[in-house]
């Protein structure tokens, strides 16, 4: 599985038969300005947004024709199987910013989860509809979200053997958000990758619980 981050919580991910999917592409420039990634113009076969906010739901502005999935349930994309567990936004079952879908890819070598905008620590049911975990890829940065603390704690719930952070403050998100920083001290197996790009299989997998931090490609 080949993961590539654009930045803010858009990634591309590809399996190893070639089937791409993009997930929660940000609308480049929203929110006045504070998203200032680039836009994202790759195509995909695939382009699934976990919630309807404009930094996770620019669905329409990716080239080609792919398919449209937006709180995905259950679906097969190629050789990716799809499942989406609904879970909130916010601490209080989604009455402040509505619900949230974690996106689960598995491509029969690598399950890989997308936590979108998850709002809460996660209870024993949604851990168990979660099963094995190899990446998650979980927002950090508070605010919006599940903070630095509260993400520590999520990973640990999971047990992943790669944990990505996303969703933080940087030059290109103006957000009143954390820095990725404030999550790193709460990691001990920390990797600052120096690529955009990480390629992932079951071989390759850290015996050890990994957190990567990637470079933002946009």
């Amino acid at each position: 599985m080949k993961i590539t981050y654009y930045g803010h919580s858009s990634f591309k991910v590809e399996a190893s038969d070639g089937t791409r999917v993009i997930l929660d592409p940000y609308v480049a420039g929203s929110f006045d300005g504070a998203i200032s990634y680039a836009p994202i113009n790759e195509p995909a076969d695939a382009v699934i947004a976990s919630h309807e906010h404009d930094d996770h739901a620019g669905v329409d502005a990716i080239p080609g024709n792919p398919l449209i999935l937006v709180h995905p349930k259950s679906q097969m994309v190629g050789g990716i199987q799809v499942t989406g567990i609904d879970v909130a936004h916010d601490e209080v079952g989604g009455t402040k910013r509505g619900r949230n879908t974690i996106v689960v890819l598995d491509d029969g070598d690598i399950r890989l989860a997308h936590l979108g905008d998850l709002g809460h620590l996660l209870d024993q049911a949604t851990i168990d509809a979660l099963g094995r975990l190899d990446v998650i890829l979980i927002p950090v940065g508070g605010f919006f979200t599940i903070d630095e603390k509260e993400a520590a704690q999520v990973a640990d719930s999971l047990s992943p053997r790669i944990v990505v952070p996303m969703h933080y403050k940087t030059e290109k998100c103006d957000f009143p958000i954390a820095p990725v920083s404030a999550f790193v001290k709460t990691q001990t197996n920390v990797v600052q990758l120096a690529s955009s790009v990480m390629e992932v299989t079951s071989e390759s997998l850290p015996q050890d619980r990994q957190t990567v931090v990637m470079q933002h490609a946009r």
